[in-house]
């Protein structure tokens, strides 16, 4: 089944390329705007799946849009397409729960495996701007984990023993070992000592 899907972009020519490409495909197009209004109101009264927007539009940009959405609760999943490779809106974008993030430049070569991952529920930043910014991106199985589990990988990050986690989260040390258990399990590493250990200072950069 394929997902349905809108897209705004204040550049005609983009939005004609998009949209002869996502036609081609056939992919369930179900309407396309020029500005951040008009793509909001085709957010809100079509809700389809995955909403493709470009960041700089008139009335409002696609972080706004997205920003609306997500205090709306609306269902739409949003991908943004930009030529910027800009850490301030890389971080305000993780933050408001952007699922997709696509340079314009290769916009066509990544939107098919960019809406593949979105749709499943899973995000997609175009590696390139991932290695332009030189930001660390948390191993895949950082996305199994419950937020508890989260917060006791990066207390590990910290260097804090079970003990002083279990004080910090106010649970006792046997809970704090069960939860070790967990994530172990959930990441599929072996039970040698320290193995979580090794893997957290493997990946702490994404932790701290």
């Amino acid at each position: 089944m394929h997902a349905s899907i809108i897209i705004a972009d204040d550049h005609p020519l983009i939005l004609k390329g998009l949209t002869d490409f996502l036609n081609e495909k056939e992919y369930n197009l179900v309407g396309s705007a020029v500005n951040g209004k008009e793509a909001f109101e085709l957010i809100a009264s079509k809700k389809p799946d995955i909403a493709i927007l470009d960041i700089q539009m008139p009335f409002l940009s696609g972080l706004e849009v997205a920003r609306k959405c997500r205090d709306l609760e609306l269902p739409t999943k949003i991908i943004l397409i930009t030529f910027e490779k800009d850490e301030t809106i890389y971080k305000e974008a993780k933050t408001i729960g952007i699922y997709g993030y696509v340079l314009k430049e290769f916009a066509l070569a990544e939107i098919e495996n960019c809406i593949a991952a979105v749709f499943k529920g899973k995000s997609y930043f175009s590696p390139e701007l991932i290695e332009f910014l030189e930001i660390a991106e948390p191993p895949e199985e950082w996305e199994l984990l419950t937020p508890t589990e989260k917060e006791i990988l990066k207390l590990i990050a910290k260097n804090n023993t079970g003990v002083e986690i279990g004080h910090i989260l106010n649970v006792s040390p046997r809970t704090v070992e069960k939860h070790k258990s967990n994530i172990i399990k959930k990441i599929d590493l072996s039970h040698k000592q320290n193995s979580l250990l090794i893997w957290v200072k493997e990946n702490q950069d994404c932790f701290l």
